[in-house]
């Protein structure tokens, strides 16, 4: 695409609920406009417009057989996109494991050490240890 990266185009396809749901479906058959557009709430002109945007951003392929166009979903810009975020769980992962770390010391803190740590002074009385007689 001109002017922007094939990433971007990419991800701004899959920005789209709908046609995520349309790779979705494209993912277990390939679909005509027509078959897709039974799935979908939206017109068929709306579904092709949809089509056009994710095959600009090479996520389908379409191919004539007669009269009939089917779409194909194209698996590599997925991955593609995958492999981009993957390079950031290592920063989740760690944020995660340091703040599990941080949770166990503050819940450490916050534990008796020890039932012997307690205080070894007596309890004091109090107005209610007295009894009349």
């Amino acid at each position: 695409m001109a002017g922007t990266d094939h990433l971007s185009a990419v991800f701004s396809a899959l920005a789209d609920p709908t046609r995520r749901a349309i790779l979705a479906d494209l993912a277990e058959r390939d679909a005509t406009v027509t078959e897709l557009t039974a799935s979908l709430p939206i017109s068929m002109p709306a579904v092709s417009r949809h089509l056009k945007v994710l095959e600009r951003a090479t996520l389908i392929s379409r191919t004539r057989s007669g009269k009939w166009r089917a779409s194909h979903l194209e698996a590599a810009p997925l991955r593609e996109a995958a492999d981009w975020i993957e390079r950031y769980r290592e920063f989740w992962d760690s944020s995660l494991t340091r703040l599990d770390a941080h949770l166990a010391a503050v819940q450490a803190a916050e534990r008796p050490r020890n039932p012997t740590d307690r205080d070894p002074r007596p309890p004091t009385e109090t107005a209610s240890d007295h009894k009349e007689p």
